[in-house]
């Protein structure tokens, strides 16, 4: 018990610190023209620890959230509504069938001043420092995880991608990536592929110059330099991230005042989300994303009560999710390589009583496909997923094998550290097992690096995951199965298509909507392969997330949606408490 209350008097003595940087009061705030208000910083925890900063090699939500204040690409989604805007790009131009992309950069873009340039003084942006970029996107490096975003769909980006694999890269470099004149760019696809323009606005767009790779390498992991509205500042491993306010930032408001308003963001990392929500009525930090379930009656009845007094603290923001949770299986040996075991234990999991008891109401249970039904032209109602079935289950393991798991081999589930839901509902799940398969399993708790990386090294035979979309659109969702994504070893890292599932049925359907032009039959395409996915019991998902946020009655221009995708860049403060 000690040991406890030691924990929480540092933990809210971490969160107190650093208060003097500005909360949104108005000894901090200066009004500029429209009534919008500079200063302050804005506070938010993760309890999750963040992987990555280098572009190539965001691969989780806590890097990507980080590092998109910090980087930019040609083009980015827009926070309220998540549909695609210029960036860094100013204004685009498409040919008759959309395989050519023309961008015409803006020439007032300059990286971030850092030691990596001359006199430390960040230069102006051009088109060649995109084309290094995404040429580099389309080599073979250990550290680059995103390569599928141009893989097969670029033109030359497959060919080029083995020439630099057998050690002899094509002089012409990608065949579809040129370089017009110094603000002109063009990009061509083998063929029309409906979300590129959204894949361009996911970290494998985002632009970072030759020079902070040549003095960091592998340093990019924890230095960033691009060119949005903030700058790294602060790195403290498991601690705090800072990030300040770029004075060179080229964008201005409508208005014509310079973004971004806030002084600042800080992250810390505190991996109690009781605390976290502590902190928050505190008014140490600015923003809750994910209600501890045991604490959301009480949230919701003191939200009540302060509404009725005509004064509440903090808004309440809700929305669908893309995301959906799941348990992954190891597909290329060992015991789920047969496809009985892994129905059994689809069949043998009440996905109802994990969101009814576990998750207190707090998401979808996942009875469509992997999809989550949070596309509006997705046909989620059209895919026939797993129903609860213990005795459906039990057969299909006498089938393989195991009659009532006698001889069922010794299992481990691998979870990351960070939150005591998962260790809820892996314990949910235990018990599931053991009542309906008799199937004992145990339990590995890694942290979030380590985690991954037994995933996309073929280490970890049944681990816990969630994927939540890079961009809206359910292909990327179903991108995590594509064969082509398999290494050749077991060992070489995978991140997309961790499982190692192989279905040439489900290739060949994925592949065949990638080349739809009409977005209808696009989608229906999708949810056949989505279907194809499931009928293989190729993972377990178990519910789709859905967004509940708590806002600080003081921050403004901070929308929530099912991405929860942020952009400070344009947030700012009012008087708060």
């Amino acid at each position: 018990m000690k040991k406890v209350v030691l924990l929480t008097i540092a933990a809210l003595s971490f969160f107190a610190s650093g208060c003097d940087e500005g909360t949104g009061s108005a000894s901090h705030l200066q009004t500029a023209k429209g009534g919008v208000n500079y200063g302050g910083v804005f506070k938010i925890n993760e309890v999750d620890d963040f992987r990555s900063f280098y572009p190539h090699d965001i691969t989780d939500v806590v890097s990507w959230r980080i590092a998109s204040q910090v980087y930019q690409g040609l083009v980015r989604l827009n926070a309220g509504n998540l549909k695609v805007m210029p960036c860094i790009a100013e204004r685009y131009e498409t040919n008759h069938d959309a395989t050519k992309f023309t961008f015409f950069l803006r020439k007032n873009v300059y990286f971030h001043d850092d030691p990596c340039f001359p006199g430390k003084k960040g230069r102006r942006l051009t088109a060649d420092d995109f084309m290094y970029c995404f040429t580099r996107l389309c080599e073979p490096h250990t550290n680059n995880q995103v390569y599928s975003m141009f893989g097969g769909k670029v033109k030359g980006a497959a060919a080029y991608y083995e020439s630099v694999k057998n050690g002899e890269p094509l002089p012409g470099g990608v065949e579809g990536i040129k370089v017009i004149d110094p603000f002109t760019l063009e990009i061509e696809l083998e063929k029309p592929f409906g979300s590129f323009l959204r894949i361009l606005a996911t970290t494998g767009g985002f632009v970072f110059p030759q020079e902070a790779v040549a003095m960091y390498g592998d340093g990019l992991r924890t230095h960033a330099v691009g060119t949005g509205a903030f700058r790294l500042k602060t790195v403290k491993e498991g601690e705090v991230v800072i990030l300040e306010r770029n004075p060179n930032y080229w964008e201005a408001d409508m208005f014509g005042n310079k973004l971004p308003y806030i002084y600042g963001v800080k992250t810390t990392f505190l991996k109690d989300k009781k605390m976290e929500l502590e902190a928050f009525r505190n008014n140490n930090i600015h923003l809750v994303y994910k209600l501890p379930v045991e604490s959301i009656q009480d949230v919701l009845t003191t939200f009540d009560q302060a509404s009725a007094g005509g004064n509440p603290p903090f808004q309440i923001q809700t929305s669908p999710s893309m995301l959906v949770q799941y348990y992954g299986f190891l597909h290329a040996e060992g015991i789920f390589n047969d496809i009985r075991v892994r129905k059994a234990f689809n069949y043998a999991v009440n996905r109802d009583e994990i969101v009814d008891h576990i998750l207190r109401g707090e998401g979808i249970a996942a009875k469509y496909g992997v999809v989550p039904p949070s596309f509006s032209n997705y046909p989620s109602a059209t895919i026939n997923s797993f129903q609860y079935d213990p005795d459906k289950a039990a057969g299909l393991l006498a089938e393989a094998g195991f009659p009532n798991g006698k001889g069922f081999p010794a299992l481990t589930l691998q979870l990351n550290s960070g939150g005591l839901l998962n260790e809820q509902v892996a314990i949910a799940l235990q018990s599931m097992l053991r009542k309906n398969l008799n199937i004992e399993i145990k339990f590995n708790m890694l942290p979030i690096n380590r985690h991954y990386e037994r995933i996309e090294t073929g280490k970890a035979e049944f681990w816990r995951g969630g994927w939540s979309a890079d961009y809206p659109d359910p292909e990327n969702f179903l991108n995590m199965f594509y064969g082509k994504h398999i290494p050749a070893n077991l060992e070489d890292r995978a991140y997309l298509n961790s499982f190692r599932y192989r279905s040439a049925k489900f290739d060949s359907v994925f592949a065949l909507a990638n080349s739809l032009s009409n977005e209808d039959e696009r989608m229906k395409m999708l949810a056949k392969a989505d279907q194809v996915a499931i009928d293989d019991a190729a993972v377990m998902p178990l519910y789709y997330d859905e967004v509940t946020r708590l806002l600080h009655n003081s921050v403004r221009n901070c929308p929530v949606n099912a991405l929860e995708l942020r952009d400070f860049s344009a947030v700012w403060f009012v008087e708060g408490p």
